[in-house]
This record gives C-alpha cells, structure tokens and sequence, in this order.
C-alpha cells in the first residue's frame, strides 16, 4: 500500500469516527436530558408520598411507643419503600458512581507491582475500560424506562404512575384486598396508560377485572376515569388500561369532501366506517351533540344516492333544507314517509319484472331525527309504514335511519319503536342519560359505558359504535356552511310507469292516495284492461280489510295476494280472506290469474 492510499484510507476511517462520535454524542445528551427530567417530574410525584408515610410512622410511634404492634411496624416498612422509590437527580447519581470509580482506583492502581506494570502494560488498559464499562452498566441499571419521546406525563398520570410502581403496589395492595398480584412496569402511551398485572393464587383476570373498584380506590383515580382489565397475553397475567388521553389529541377533525367514516378511533386513531345500506339507531341526550355528528353520515348517503331527512323538532332541518328533502310539519312528515313507502314498493315490483333479487339503482335514505316526535303524533298508519321501511326496505335500496335522545322503546313516550330498534343493524351512542337508556342505544354492549360520558364541552361528539370494542369515537366537525356548501339533491316520488309524474292541483289529505291527473288516455276500444283504472276515492275500512286496500292501492296492478302480504304485514291466510271480501263487496277486481286490482272508474 504506497502513502496515498493509506492517508485516504486513513481519512475515511477518522471521518467515519467523528461522525459516529457527533451522532453519539447528540444522542446521549437528549437522552440524559429526557431522564434528568423524568427523575425530576418523578419526584415532584413521589415526594408527598414519603411525607405522608412519615407522618403515619409518627402516629403509630405515637399510639405504640414500644414499637410492639404489627400496624408500627408495616408503617415503617411503607416509609422504607416510599424513600425508595424517590430517585436521585442524575447529576447526583453521576457524580456517586464517578466517586465509586475513582476512589477504587485511587486505592487499587498503587497496590500494583511495578514489574507487572513494566511488562503487562495492557492489563492497565483493561482495568480502565472495565471501570468506565461498569460505571454505563451501573448507570444503566438505575434508569428506569422513561415515557416515549414527546409524552410528557400530566400532573395526573405522574400521580398514578407513581402508585403502579412495583414497588408502591407491593406495599398498598394488601390493604386494599389485592395480596397475591404484583404490578409490572407501567408504560405511558398515546390512548393513556397500560400496566400488566401478575395474578398469583386464587386471582384470574375475571375475579381481578370486578375488584376495578379496589383498583380504583388503590390509584387513587377519579371515578369518571375510564378504566379496562382484560386478560394478558399468558395465563396468569390482566392488563389495566387508564384512559388519560386520547390518540386524537389535537387531531384535525374537521370534515372534508375527502375524509372517510364517522370519525376517528380515540385509542388507534383510525377511520371508523358504518356502512351505508346498515339501518341505524342514534341515540344521545340533549347535549351530547347527536344531530350534528350524524352530518358525516348523511352527507356520505347524500353524495351517494338520495337523502330525505325528517326532523320532529326542525332546528337541524333549516340546514339542510336548500340540500335536501326535508319535512318538519306533521302533513309534510306523513307525506314523504308514505312516498318512501310507495318508492319502497314500487322497486320492488321492478325488481320482480327485471328478475333481481337486490336492488341495484341509487341508495334512497330515510333519516328520522327526534324519532320520539314522530311517535308522539300516534298515527298508526305512519308507523306501520315506518316499520315496513326498517324491515323490508334494504334489499329494495330504501335505508331507515333512527335517531332519538330518549331511548326508550316501553312506556307512554318512547323514543323508537320495538320493531325497529329490532331491525336494526348498527348502534351508534353518544352520552345518554343512565343505563337503562345505554342497554337500549348498545344493547348487549351497554358496558361500554355510553352512560358515563362526561357532560362537557369536550366531550361532545363522542360515542360508541356496537360492536366496534369499548373505544371512544370521536365524530368528525361538519359545520352549517359545510352542509350547505352540499350539491342540491331533493328526491320526488318516481311516478308508476305509463303515468306523468304531474302534482295534483290541491293536496290529498293526509294518510290518502295522491291524485294524478291523467291526459291524453286511449280510446276504450284500444285500451287495455288497465289503462282506464285510476285511483278512486279511499273507502274508510278498519281492520285487515282497510290494509289489504292500502296495499292494492299503494301497487302498481295487477297485485298478486303474496305481494299484499309482504307490503301489509299480515299473514297470508287474512290476506286472502280480506281479499274475498273486498271482491264480493265490489271493492276488488280478481282477475282471470287471480292477482286483483282495484275496479275501473265509470263514465259519467
């Protein structure tokens, strides 16, 4: 190797060292700062700790001055643990272990014999790279794992941390009925803090998840501090999970055109997605923000097909008016549920002549908003067709969603209906007023805990989806000017084929047929046996009757008695009896295949 080569070999080596050495050296000063910090937040934490036990020493010394009973003596070992478990500052832990060293070699290097120093100059070098390497090994031991960078513990955590300490935890736990489990290192995450847990003996995380409230009372947590025990990854081991803080601190969640789902995860901080053709209850006291995080999903079913929003009280409705059907009035309410009803129906007599068994058009949404309205006006008819729409409305592209804040479905006033809330496919709460309200907005995950939601401002927005794990979802913002920044969509009844889709001159009453004027019809000679039928004045009937009519009415003819069955609800047996009696009183037509239609109308 000639001399060039060597000084660049030489060149490259030393640049490679000082790089590693900068790298190193800027490493190893946010690491000291980060524990110098931690030890100090740490003893701010621990400090009261070691008064408190103190002051329990002096009253037992005071009340056993012989030191004889067992509670004077438990009081000093807890005064021992707590003055552990108060770190040193580094700066002092440093400058021990550099006095360590130096005194051991300023006693031992002399003690060497000269000649082995003449002749074995090497084992100089190995004591002095021994020393500095136990000095690392000894600091090393005595940092402890310090929260991930950029979390910095509140005053809260600090408190809690502090008593999931193994060391805390031993000393307390017996006191608190939890002798025989044993904490490990608690750990400072961005959903809040974890901890695993050993569970000795008689413990199994089943019996250790119903001792939450001697956990509870142990930490020393507030009550409405969300709390979860569930089992470790080995047998013998539980988790406890504080929720402190959320993933979506500080998170962007205002929506746009480009965000998916109803919001974020507050423990992951995913996308959270309900899929649009699910039926869906939304359930939330007054408060709690339930109308306008329900924006992200009716605007989603807005931009995707069609959206018809009724609303009992009106407030949300003047938003969304210029973007969509809406109806408020009680005549309005009753005039659009029966034409999704009939837009219900209607499809599903397409899908039969196109031989189809889903619908495969546009999505048409029924939004009810303050579902607890609509069942205060009692009108049997705009329930049975509500009720209808929950139940055979999806696989014909027509959704009912449901939102209340008094989930109750018993009682003089409830909030949904039973059948519906039967119906339903997703469950999605906010804070409601107490449990019993919870196991009807959740059902079997009532536990979720929708009832404990904290009543404030920061807090609005969140809720539970069913089935989707005990996570917080936090909904995305959608502001007035967001929803009216919208395209204009507003959905009309399609009219039955071969009949202009014309309005009537003067409104129909409430709970009738609508009357379309119809021009230019054939001549009877060329007509065929349909063309000449038009609706003909409603005949009150009661009972089984009057919705066997209903139903003909509602569908395009001719109707076979099966298509009355499913669109009425009743069984097929009263269909058909009905149906007998309504053709002998003149009031049906049955046909040479046996389908009905209603007669046709005479000339003057």
């Amino acid at each position: 190797m000639d001399k060039s080569q060597a000084w660049r070999v030489t060149r490259q080596y030393a640049k490679t060292a000082a790089t590693w050495t900068a790298e190193t050296g800027r490493w190893s000063a946010e690491k000291w700062r980060m524990e110098a910090e931690r030890r100090s937040e740490l003893r701010k934490a621990t400090k009261p700790l070691v008064r408190d036990a103190r002051r329990a020493v002096a009253v037992a010394r005071k009340a056993d001055p012989e030191r004889k009973q067992a509670a004077t003596h438990r009081a000093e070992r807890e005064l021992h643990a707590a003055k552990r478990a108060v770190p040193d500052p580094l700066w002092w832990l440093a400058t021990k272990t550099a006095a360590v060293v130096g005194v051991t070699a300023w006693w031992g290097l002399p003690r060497v014999p000269a000649h082995v120093w003449a002749e074995v100059r090497l084992w100089g070098a190995v004591a002095l790279v021994a020393a500095v390497v136990g000095a690392a090994v000894l600091l090393a031991v005595k940092v402890h794992r310090a929260p991930a960078p950029g979390l910095e513990p509140t005053a809260e955590e600090r408190a809690i941390l502090a008593r999931l300490d193994p060391a805390h935890w031993r000393e307390h736990a017996p006191g608190r009925g939890l002798d025989g489990t044993i904490t490990g290192q608690p750990e400072l995450t961005t959903a809040g803090i974890t901890c695993q847990v050993r569970l000795d003996g008689k413990w199994t995380p089943g019996k250790f998840a119903d001792a939450e409230g001697n956990v509870r009372a142990l930490l020393g947590c507030a009550t409405a501090l969300r709390m979860e025990i569930k089992p470790g990854e080995r047998g013998g081991w539980a988790v406890i999970t504080l929720r402190t803080r959320l993933a979506v601190d500080g998170a962007d969640t205002l929506w746009s055109l480009d965000r998916q789902g109803i919001g974020l995860d507050t423990v992951t901080g995913e996308v959270v997605e309900i899929p649009l053709d699910a039926r869906l209850t939304i359930a939330g006291a007054s408060g709690s923000g339930k109308s306008w995080s329900s924006r992200p999903h009716m605007a989603a079913a807005h931009l995707a097909g069609d959206l018809v929003f009724v609303d009992g009280k009106g407030e949300e409705a003047t938003v969304w008016a210029g973007v969509c059907r809406t109806a408020v009035e009680p005549a309005e309410i009753r005039q659009a549920v029966a034409e999704v009803h009939a837009e219900m129906s209607r499809r599903k007599a397409d899908m039969k002549r196109r031989g189809i068994s889903v619908w495969d058009g546009p999505q048409l949404t029924l939004f009810v908003d303050e579902g607890r309205v609509i069942l205060a006006l009692k009108d049997k008819q705009l329930v049975q067709q509500l009720i209808d729409i929950s139940a055979l409305g999806r696989s014909r592209g027509v959704v009912l969603w449901w939102a209340t804040q008094y989930p109750v479905v018993q009682g003089d006033a409830p909030g949904i209906h039973a059948q519906i809330a039967a119906n339903t496919d997703a469950r999605f709460a906010l804070r409601v007023k107490n449990l019993t309200h919870a196991q009807v907005a959740l059902d079997d995950d009532a536990d979720y805990g929708p009832h404990l939601i904290r009543a404030s401002k920061d807090m609005r927005g969140h809720g539970y989806l069913g089935g989707h794990g005990p996570h917080l979802i936090r909904t995305w913002t959608m502001t007035d000017a967001m929803v009216k920044a919208l395209p204009a969509k507003h959905w009309q009844a399609t009219a039955p084929a071969g009949v202009p889709a014309e309005p009537a001159a003067v409104p129909a009453p409430v709970g009738r047929p609508v009357l379309t004027l119809v021009k230019d019809l054939p001549e009877p000679e060329e007509a065929s046996v349909y063309a000449d039928a038009v609706p003909t004045p409603r005949t009150e009937l009661d009972g089984a009757d009057g919705k066997v009519l209903d139903a003909v009415r509602t569908l395009t003819p001719p109707v076979r008695q099966k298509d009355i069955a499913d669109v009425s609800g009743l069984p097929k047996g009263t269909v058909s009896k009905a149906v007998k009696r309504l053709v002998d009183a003149g009031h049906l037509v049955r046909l040479d295949d046996g389908t009905v239609t209603v007669p046709a109308a005479k000339e003057a």
